[in-house]
């Protein structure tokens, strides 16, 4: 049974535009050095914000699936597959497949933060795969109460978002304050990021705001939470039935 909390100041950072859009990153990549290297198909997992606005200039994909969710304000996004800028807002989510390769841009406007994350669908396959993306409203997406938490789900569970990654279910949760016992897949890694806290204990380890928070072999996730909690919750598959891109690169 594991439970490990990363500390904001514990991963990964970047900038971009010259530092007008910063990062926390609780998975980066190789190159960023943090503690937290690639698992399961969750490859990559940032955290940036633009307190005045910022660019990040058309660039390469290829391969992985990356989604972005816009946690607050807009972000713009243009690629070359449909030539055109498209805006996104707080709630909203898009992914990319990038398959065979796809380049874009982004804008992140003023005010305003995302989570750009990357899963490993596979890429023997993806490779091989034209590329694609889709935009999702906030509003295709409905929250659900269970057991007086709020649940928002992407993926399953009624979500709409399509993914080649497998096994995967992203949720945002609203936890009013008090105790709260969840059961989990103990099949399954549990990953979370704590978007909003004041006063949260998870499985008896105190968390505060920007904690990533990794979760093996256990049963059940208890929260104690004097205010009002969100968290944002991926679960992926503990065993894959094909090779990584970290597994063939080795690092």
């Amino acid at each position: 049974m594991s439970t490990k909390i990363i500390r904001k100041e514990q991963q990964a950072f970047g900038s971009f535009n010259n530092g007008a859009i910063i990062e926390n990153k609780p998975i980066g990549f190789p190159q960023d050095r943090g503690i937290v290297k690639p698992y399961s198909n969750l490859f990559y997992w940032a955290n940036a914000w633009s307190d005045k606005g910022g660019l990040i200039d058309e660039h390469p994909h290829k391969w992985f699936e990356i989604l972005s969710f816009v946690l607050d304000g807009e972000i713009e996004h243009y690629d070359n597959k449909y030539n055109r800028w498209l805006k996104l807002e707080k709630g909203d989510v898009q992914i990319i497949r990038a398959g065979n390769g796809i380049t874009h841009a982004e804008k992140i406007l003023p005010n305003s933060r995302m989570f750009q994350i990357w899963f490993d669908p596979n890429i023997a396959i993806t490779q091989n795969k034209p590329a694609s993306y889709n935009d999702y409203k906030t509003s295709d997406f409905t929250a659900k109460q269970v057991n007086g938490i709020n649940i928002i789900n992407y993926t399953v569970n009624g979500g709409k978002l399509e993914m080649d990654a497998k096994g995967v279910i992203i949720n945002k949760l609203t936890i009013p304050k008090g105790e709260h016992d969840l059961n989990i897949n103990s099949n399954a890694i549990l990953s979370m990021y704590v978007l909003r806290a004041n006063g949260l204990t998870i499985n008896n380890h105190n968390a505060v705001n920007d904690d990533f928070i990794i979760i093996e072999n256990e049963k059940t996730l208890n929260i104690s939470a004097t205010n009002e909690t969100e968290l944002f919750t991926i679960e992926t598959p503990q065993k894959l039935e094909y090779l990584t891109y970290r597994e063939m690169a080795r690092f």
